[in-house]
């Protein structure tokens, strides 16, 4: 992996590509991301770039925080994550991340945390079907059975039942950036992308392209 940063979502929009075809677009905040600390395989046993995004204001940073951003001599920040980047060597504390190290065209993976919806019935959080709505079948929305009886008396790992839905890690791949405004360092993906509004979005560089 050689290009990667973080971002927030800011929404989904629509625009217009060179052929005039109407393309569905995630906004994305990415950037500036701040180098905190550049680990090296003498020092850490491994290359990475620690990185910082969203300014945070002191009070709510903790001592041993303070302490490690103040070393690196950079703001308080909210997010602190590490990408190991092949060329890790080349950074230095200090260096800004921006949203130009992409381009228009580029195919990258999308990681951030999927929308909770709560306690969900089968129907939904497995799309299951429904049985007749009609008054005497009393079997509408509820999950049906869920294993036999006496043997072997339990119900098997996997069953798909009602339980909490969403708010899991979620990576879409091979996602195509359509355009990088880098003035305002903002990133649009074509497609969607998981996670609500202002939340945190890891975009790298996709480990895998479809031929």
């Amino acid at each position: 992996m050689k290009k990667a940063i973080l971002a927030t979502k800011v929404g989904m929009t629509q625009i217009f590509n060179e052929d005039g075809a109407l393309v569905p677009v995630t906004v994305l905040q990415a950037g500036p991301c701040v180098v905190t600390q550049v680990k090296t395989a003498d020092n850490d046993g491994y290359s990475a770039v620690q990185v910082g995004f969203v300014d945070k204001r002191e009070k709510l940073v903790s001592k041993p925080q303070k302490g490690h951003f103040d070393k690196a001599g950079v703001s308080y920040k909210r997010y602190v994550r590490e990408f190991r980047l092949e060329n890790a060597e080349e950074f230095n504390v200090k260096d800004e991340i921006k949203a130009d190290v992409f381009a228009a065209g580029d195919k990258v993976d999308a990681t951030a945390i999927s929308k909770g919806k709560g306690f969900q019935g089968a129907i939904k959080r497995h799309g299951q079907s429904r049985g007749p709505m009609a008054h005497g079948s009393k079997y509408h929305r509820h999950a049906g059975s869920n294993g036999a009886c006496s043997d072997p008396s339990k119900v098997f790992k996997g069953k798909k039942m009602p339980g909490h839905m969403g708010a899991k890690q979620i990576t879409v791949q091979n996602l195509e950036i359509v355009k990088v405004d880098v003035e305002n360092n903002l990133i649009l993906v074509k497609g969607a992308v998981p996670g609500p509004k202002k939340s945190l979005v890891t975009i790298k560089e996709t480990v895998k392209t479809i031929k």
